[in-house]
């Protein structure tokens, strides 16, 4: 199973946006300064928060905005919005011999369960919400100073 690190750097953004969005402008350049990433890849990304409804953004003077509150945004949502290949997360490999007994039934007998661990997978998402990492990040700044 992988996720790709677009999850992670869409968090990134909308933590780096409620942090410093309320003293300066927040910008693709200035994300992208903050993820160690190519602005292009930020905004996509941005793109991708943008149509889900998680992000406003305005341009000119008026940057990028959390559109809802923190605490109504779950990992799920931010999964949702930028992960492109999320039917599947386990891939099975593809070659297995017809001639063996196991090569020639493991995906029906592996399927279903890999299914149930998807769902499960994305009902814990649905659990975690920005706000979390939000309070979290705020701690480990006050502790660092």
């Amino acid at each position: 199973m992988q996720i790709s690190t677009k999850f992670t750097i869409a968090i990134h953004i909308l933590a780096a946006v409620e942090y410093f969005g309320k003293e300066e402008k927040v910008t693709s350049d200035f994300l992208a300064s903050s993820i160690g990433s190519n602005p292009v890849i930020i905004r996509n990304l941005m793109s991708d928060l943008k149509n889900a409804g998680l992000i406003e953004i305005k341009r000119g003077p008026g940057g990028i905005r959390i559109a809802r509150p923190l605490d109504e945004i779950t990992f799920y949502d931010v999964y949702e919005a930028v992960e492109k290949n999320k039917d599947d997360l386990f891939h099975f490999h593809e070659n297995t011999n017809p001639k063996c007994p196991v090569g020639r039934n493991i995906h029906s007998a592996l399927y279903g369960k890999l299914q149930d661990v998807q769902k499960d997978f994305e009902e814990s998402l649905k659990k975690h919400k920005l706000s979390d990492v939000i309070a979290d990040l705020y701690k480990e700044i006050a502790k660092a100073g």
